[in-house]
């Protein structure tokens, strides 16, 4: 009796940690991603001055559904990577912030969509330290999935 017990406890674990049909075509396995479209915007290195507007203009598309996304501004003042970018920005000596920006908004996609054209447009505030930033995007899509682009900038006077 305690043996098979123990076969129908063994029979239940297993099945309870099956994923099931690994080949199940509906079962979203891809990050989602970020095309640069006609215009896309920021791009790395570029000089923005205080006071300025920032477009975002990206297009995200994903193979089922896309979720949200979130944009992040902080300073690079101690040259730390993300590693997500190519380019090889001129940089500023390093500093200690006063009075850095730091920006951090989520923004929701229309459901169902598998392609969403990004507009954004960020104002910049006057009172904060000029210098080295990092504009970080996270893209999700509804399955979880997440996908990283970093671009630095530079903001100026």
């Amino acid at each position: 009796m305690k043996k098979i017990v123990f076969l129908m406890l063994a029979a239940v674990l297993v099945a309870s940690c099956s994923s099931g049909n690994e080949d199940d075509p509906a079962k979203d396995m891809e990050k989602p991603d970020f095309t640069d479209g006609e215009l896309p915007s920021p791009l790395d290195c570029e000089v923005y001055h205080k006071g300025e507007t920032i477009a975002f203009r990206y297009t995200f598309t994903d193979n089922r559904e896309l979720g949200s996304f979130n944009i992040e501004i902080h300073n690079n003042f101690d040259h730390h990577s993300h590693s997500t970018s190519a380019a090889d920005c001129t940089l500023n000596p390093k500093k200690k912030p006063v009075n850095p920006w730091v920006y951090n908004q989520d923004y929701s996609i229309e459901p169902g969509l598998m392609l969403f054209h990004a507009s954004v447009d960020i104002d910049i505030p006057e009172n904060i330290d000029t210098g080295d930033y990092h504009f970080m995007v996270r893209l999700t899509d509804k399955a979880g999935w997440q996908q990283l682009k970093g671009i630095s900038l530079k903001i100026v006077e």
